[in-house]
């Protein structure tokens, strides 16, 4: 990488930054109250939801760890693509609807609606810190790797400043603009991102005649150690039975997790009305589906045009494959281009998932548990949720660092595993079950988010393993990288226990919750302040 590409780069760079935060300026100048900081004052309508949506969904995993999986694993990467598309099957038919009409910010509105607001609020608060952090340690990983490839940083002090350079700009896009600031650069950057995938994988295709087939082959000859196995499954889970298990695990993690991933949930609650809810994610469904199939010739473009051993000694490993294919089509332009959007990317998610953090604790924690959700001055659950986004994004950098040189699309399975095992049984009983109550609600929340951590630390993801995250350990005893095959159905059971072993039962409230969450009656009136 030549100084003259890095400073290219750089200014690329430089301008999105600087036209990112003239827009949240702009947004905030109507941020007043914690109904505008939190939830961007209701005002968005579904088709402008629907691309927000997309923007904090389409991650960094989506763009460069999916690539990067295809380009190495061929088939098998692309299966991150199916299960990330499929998921949100089940956030439209079970969730985004009931979510919008039953709550007012966040997930513990939901969730305490008919428990004990206070205990079941600390859990759903504590959940969502949990997933977020998660989720971003993959971004803070990929801005990383992306950066350092971009600007021919090598070693990791490099990596670590551009990692805190990062959360520092995502600190400033939540502290100032809110929700509202937030959802429009989720926009810009969906929009950017799309039409950027749609470029090049229209000239990756257009080097192939339009052929699928040949670049296919292609991507077969460019990766010699794989050849065929690079298109059909096997190449990365079906060496073992264990391996395989693993791919079963993976699959439940990405299908279940999405409902249950709270800055998804959060956007539901940005739309005035449950109609323009359910247009959202139709909206985010097409545009989804549309990246994903852009992934699958991006993923096997890299494999063909620049090639997997190249891809794999980059500075990003695997998460450098659609930068490197970027430079092989268009040169350093296109590369600094494509590297602004994917670092648009990054920028957005990390805001889209601080401010989920941030309005959690603010909210849950600080209004309804410590001040006991008595009415007084909202500006303060402003000021606690901007301290709060201060805090996440300090921890969310050192964790950044340590989690710099994974794969950025496992990664971010971790965080679906934890969302699938923690939040999506007790959304789904909460909504479904009449006889759910609030020891239910505390055992599948905290049962879940320790049986699904416990197994992480203790897999081969963490140590044991050259790839791991500390490969001088060895305390790998749990064999799966992604422990969903587990950790979904034990939360899901200790849920059923928790509530059968509890005497609790509020058939009233229960009753009440239905209708609202079927019909909308009383939705607006409890979100109207």
């Amino acid at each position: 990488m030549t100084n003259n590409n890095a400073l290219l780069n750089i200014a690329i760079f430089g301008i999105f930054v600087v036209a990112t935060l003239f827009v949240v300026i702009r947004a905030s100048r109507n941020t007043k109250t914690a109904a505008d900081y939190l939830a961007a004052g209701r005002a968005f309508t579904g088709p402008q939801n629907g691309i927000a949506i997309a923007g904090d969904y389409l991650s960094a995993a989506s763009f460069l760890g999916i690539a990067g999986a295809i380009a190495v694993n061929g088939y098998d990467g692309f299966l991150y693509s199916i299960g990330f598309l499929v998921a949100w099957l089940v956030a439209l038919l079970l969730v985004a609807e009931l979510l919008r009409n039953t709550g007012k910010y966040t997930m513990g509105d939901v969730l305490s609606f008919r428990m004990r607001q206070r205990p079941v609020r600390a859990a759903a608060a504590t959940s969502t810190m949990a997933v977020s952090f998660f989720y971003l340690l993959a971004q803070m990983a990929g801005a990383g790797g992306l950066v350092a490839l971009l600007l021919g940083i090598t070693g990791k002090g490099g990596q670590a400043v551009v990692i805190a350079v990062v959360g520092a700009l995502m600190i400033a896009y939540v502290l100032i603009g809110g929700m509202k600031g937030t959802t429009w650069v989720q926009i810009i950057k969906a929009v950017l991102l799309i039409v950027g995938a749609g470029i090049m994988t229209l000239w990756v295709l257009g080097k192939y005649g339009l052929n699928l087939s040949g670049l296919l082959g292609a991507a077969v000859e460019n990766a010699p150690k794989a050849g065929e196995k690079l298109l059909g499954p096997g190449l990365q889970y079906g060496k073992t039975a264990t391996s395989q298990l693993d791919f079963l695990s993976l699959a439940l993690a990405l299908v279940l997790g999405t409902a249950g991933l709270p800055h998804i949930l959060m956007r539901f609650y940005t739309v005035p009305t449950a109609k323009e809810a359910r247009r959202s994610v139709v909206w985010a469904i097409w545009l989804i589906g549309l990246f994903y199939l852009f992934t699958l010739v991006l993923g096997y473009g890299a494999a063909a045009l620049v090639g997997p051993d190249k891809i794999l000694g980059a500075p990003g490993k695997a998460n450098s494959a659609a930068p490197l294919l970027a430079e092989a089509l268009g040169g350093p332009l296109l590369l600094g281009l494509i590297a602004a959007v994917a670092f648009a990317t990054i920028l957005a998610v990390v805001a889209g998932l601080t401010i989920t953090a941030s309005a959690s604790f603010a909210h849950d924690i600080y209004a309804n548990i410590i001040k006991k959700g008595e009415a007084e001055d909202k500006s303060n659950e402003v000021k606690v949720a901007r301290i709060t986004a201060i805090v996440i994004g300090i921890v969310s950098i050192l964790g950044g660092i340590a989690a710099n040189g994974q794969n950025i699309a496992f990664l971010v399975a971790l965080a679906f595993a934890v969302a699938a095992s923690a939040n999506l049984p007790t959304i789904l009983y909460s909504l479904f079950w009449k006889r759910f109550n609030t020891s239910g609600a505390l055992w599948s929340i905290y049962g879940g988010l320790s049986v699904t951590i416990a197994l992480i630390v203790l897999s081969p993801a963490v140590s044991g393993n050259a790839n791991a995250m500390f490969p001088k350990a060895d305390f790998d005893v749990f064999p799966l990288s992604n422990p969903g095959i587990v950790s979904i159905p034990v939360a899901f059971f200790l849920g059923w226990l928790g509530t059968v072993l509890s005497k609790e039962d509020n058939k009233a409230k229960y009753a009440e919750m239905e209708v609202r969450a079927l019909t909308g009656v009383g939705a607006e009136k409890a979100i109207s302040h």
